[in-house]
């Protein structure tokens, strides 16, 4: 009989999770095509993504509750102040010292990784968003939480890839996946989302992207139904129709919108810009979280996402601003009301760049939607209270046509804006008027800002995504792919003797670098330039390097020049090889003309092919 103490002693058979892995995939190989695979893959990623959304906002929504209903009651409008400061600190902490490593802005991360890290996002940034977004915006940092949660479903996304060996193309397709499915998830619009992922990561928008981009949108927002109902961000119900004598209206209204996104970029820019001189994350900190307290004190409103503000001003609530604002006045003089909106837009751009300067975690979409429906609202007040041509015009559909026209200005994506207001109305009746604010919007801000938002910093290191497969082609090209180092240094001061027999006689390339003891460039030697002196034996000892070398036709710089740069260089000079230096002129190697056009037509290739 078995003793009581034998069942205890029972074996559990340990599983060879990488035997199984292989056995997964052979089964995968038979039975799946690659397409049908890809299919699977996104609805996978759209649960994933939509449960990133889901988790974000309710752990942001825990820390809102919990330090509102413990605290505010308590110290009042202190709590403005100390909260974000707080907060950002926390964030600071968990960065420096149980992290370490950056936790960059989301979609940024994602768009250089996409071009520079062939779809492959580190571990640590499926994780690291998850927990320092939710605390930042929780203690009321002004930012949003869609950015951290594109890079949450993105990195996720592309391990989950990695793991499963698809190839860079597939990887950035389920990139584009997780972002659809993220975007889609938080706003309860698919449409949005697809056009979101194609026009901020340029996809190409063919029947092998669109459908994995449908189906990773539809199980992420059935994933947000699931565990949220039909809560939702942005809440409203289309009341006043379209009317025609409003176009003029609209028009200028896309005007104002440019004006106020050129404005939002521009602030955002120089204010990071201005911090990011300072090296000490803590001082940064201290200088920033003081402004940023002391802004958010003065102006309440201002307080986390601010999606709470956007849904009373979409339905013509703007009492609950008033009440909610530092200053008290008659809710009834309305230049006064006009005023206070002019202040919160202003003020949000710089609550949130000084949210980021400090070390705060999130996004600029929330921003961007509150920054646009506050301007456009005030639009319309500003048109009412002049009573132009004894128009009144409709406050709710000018806050929402000032939401589509800020993010035609700011992201840069017409197309985005228009589907996301389109779907968040229920109808179709405003999207005339709201294609024509976008289109006003993007016309005049991308006349005056380059890149949108995201991507002026990543334009500088040659790490944008476009839709020219040309121009892509080139910037996925990397160093190490057309660098040649097979080439032999000399010095300047080596003889011609040493030269022939010491390393031509052994040499494998006709051109030859000239360092300096520190092997910095100072010139090249060609058979060339030899060949009516190098038989001469009399001249070996009589002459060196320094009496034969020149100037190369031009210098490639490692850290400076991209694919277009270095194509005009061989143009311009029409040489066939030309130097590789750092910017202190030291000496890497060679690209030769031929080596780059080869690579280029490689990833145009694998850029154009289905």
């Amino acid at each position: 009989m078995r003793k009581f103490t034998d069942f205890f002693k029972i074996k559990i058979p340990r599983i060879d999770f990488k035997k199984l892995f292989y056995k997964v995939h052979r089964w995968r190989y038979k039975h799946i095509t690659q397409k049908q695979f890809i299919n699977i893959l996104s609805v996978i990623i759209g649960l994933l993504s939509g449960l990133a959304a889901v988790l974000i906002k309710n752990l942001t929504h825990i820390i809102q509750y919990f330090l509102e209903s413990n605290f505010i009651h308590d110290i009042k409008h202190a709590f403005y102040f100390l909260f974000p400061i707080i907060g950002i600190l926390i964030v600071v902490l968990i960065i420096y010292y149980i992290i370490k490593k950056p936790v960059e802005e989301g979609i940024p991360a994602v768009l250089y990784a996409i071009t520079k890290l062939k779809g492959l996002i580190p571990p640590y940034q499926a994780w690291a968003s998850l927990i320092t977004a939710p605390i930042t915006v929780g203690f009321g940092g002004s930012v949003g939480l869609e950015g951290p949660t594109v890079i949450t479903g993105s990195a996720l996304s592309s391990n989950f890839s990695r793991l499963l060996h698809l190839s860079r193309k597939e990887r950035i397709l389920m990139i584009g996946a997780a972002a659809a499915g993220s975007m889609a998830a938080i706003f309860k619009a698919p449409l949005a989302g697809i056009m979101f992922a194609v026009e901020i990561f340029s996809l190409d928008l063919t029947m092998t992207s669109l459908i994995p981009l449908i189906l990773a949108s539809v199980f992420a927002i059935l994933t947000s139904f699931f565990f949220m109902g039909k809560n939702i961000l942005l809440h409203f119900t289309l009341k006043d129709g379209f009317v025609l004598n409003d176009i003029p209206f609209f028009f200028l209204l896309g005007i104002s919108s440019a004006l106020t996104s050129i404005y939002f970029v521009k602030a955002y820019q120089w204010i990071t810009g201005y911090f990011s001189r300072y090296k000490n994350p803590f001082k940064k900190w201290f200088i920033a979280g003081i402004l940023l307290g002391l802004i958010i004190y003065l102006f309440p409103n201002l307080y986390g996402e601010g999606y709470e503000v956007i849904n009373h001003v979409i339905i013509n609530n703007y009492h609950y601003v008033v009440n909610h604002s530092s200053f008290h006045f008659n809710h009834n003089e309305t230049y006064m009301v006009i005023l206070l909106f002019v202040l919160l837009v202003t003020f949000k751009v710089i609550a949130m760049s000084l949210t980021f300067s400090a070390g705060g975690v999130g996004g600029v979409f929330a921003p961007t939607l509150f920054t646009g429906s506050l301007s456009g609202y005030v639009f319309a007040l500003l048109v009412n209270y002049l009573n132009l041509f004894g128009i009144q015009i409709s406050y709710e559909n000018f806050a929402l046509a000032g939401m589509a026209g800020a993010m035609a200005g700011i992201l840069q994506a017409p197309l985005t804006a228009v589907f996301l207001i389109v779907e968040i109305t229920g109808g179709y009746d405003l999207i005339v008027p709201i294609m024509l604010v976008s289109a006003v919007s993007y016309i005049i801000s991308k006349s005056v800002l380059k890149y949108n938002i995201y991507a002026k910093d990543l334009a500088k290191i040659n790490a944008l995504p476009t839709h020219d497969k040309d121009k892509y082609a080139g910037m996925l090209i990397e160093w190490k792919e057309v660098i040649e180092k097979n080439f032999s240094p000399v010095s300047p001061d080596m003889s011609l003797g040493d030269l022939v027999h010491k390393v031509i006689e052994k040499a494998n390339r006709d051109i030859f670098p000239v360092l300096d003891e520190n092997g910095q460039f100072l010139g090249e030697i060609s058979l060339n330039d030899l060949r009516t002196i190098m038989f001469h034996q009399e001249y070996y000892d009589k002459i060196f390097v320094k009496d034969l070398y020149h100037k190369a036709p031009a210098v490639i710089f490692i850290y400076k020049d991209h694919f277009p740069d270095i194509m005009r260089k061989f143009q311009e000079t029409a040489a066939w090889n030309l130097p590789v230096v750092d910017d202190n002129y030291k000496y890497i190697g060679f690209i030769s003309k031929s080596k780059l056009l080869s690579v280029y037509r490689k990833k145009l290739l694998v850029l154009t092919s289905e």
